[in-house]
Order: C-alpha cells, then sequence, then structure tokens
C-alpha cells in the first residue's frame, strides 16, 4: 500500500515539481493550495505525511500544523515544513507547533526525498 502524502503550498510551479517528486518515488499524492483545503484533505484521507508550507492565505502552515498534532488521529502523520521562512524565530516557531522536520527553500529535491522516506 501506498504512502499518502499530502502536498501544501499556494505557489503553483513547487506544487507541480513535489507532485512530480512524490509519485516518482512511489507516494500517493494529494494536493492542497492552502490551510483550509489543507484541513480537509487531511480529514478525508489522513496522510502518512503532509509538506507545508507557511505562508498561505485563509489559514497558514502553523495553524495547520498545530490542528493536526492536537488531534489523536493524526498522531501517526509527519510534518515537514517547507518555508522560505529561515529567520531562527520562524524554525522554533514550526517546531512548537508541533513540525517533525522544518526545510527552508530553496531546497534539495534529493535531500527532501531522503527525509521523507526517514520519516515514513
Amino acid at each position: 500500500m501506498k504512502k499518502k502524502v499530502l502536498l501544501v503550498d499556494d505557489e503553483p510551479n513547487i506544487l507541480l515539481s513535489l507532485d512530480f517528486l512524490m509519485k516518482k518515488n512511489g507516494y500517493e499524492v494529494f494536493i492542497a493550495r492552502n490551510g483550509e483545503e489543507a484541513l480537509d484533505i487531511a480529514q478525508q484521507e489522513k496522510p502518512n505525511i503532509v509538506i507545508l508550507d507557511i505562508m498561505m492565505p485563509k489559514v497558514d502552515g502553523y495553524e495547520v500544523c498545530h490542528f493536526l498534532k492536537s488531534q489523536p488521529d493524526y498522531s501517526h502523520t509527519r510534518i515537514i515544513f517547507l518555508s522560505a521562512k529561515s529567520k531562527e524565530d520562524d524554525i522554533q516557531k514550526g517546531y512548537e507547533a508541533g513540525a517533525d522536520l522544518y526545510i527552508t527553500k530553496p531546497f534539495s529535491t534529493r535531500t527532501l526525498v531522503k527525509q521523507v522516506k526517514d520519516l515514513s
């Protein structure tokens, strides 16, 4: 059974490249373009991994992460922040929200795939 990955970003080019990359590596991929969509899809699909941007319209990544990590149904779900926010305070806030990993943009696709595999 394929592991499920939920990609959450409001940048179409990043979603396209991550979608291709994750499918190529054998994951079942779901896409959300904002935090509200992410929460809806997460409730339906129960992903193993969520790759999550922070700066998005409506509900930001910190809120999505905090909500998922506070719910028993998502105790198995690993959350990776993938964000342009690279200040120490931003990274700390990501881990405080419950992230398992925080990767700053720009990022290495090879490293990202390895880290996703390590977490899943």
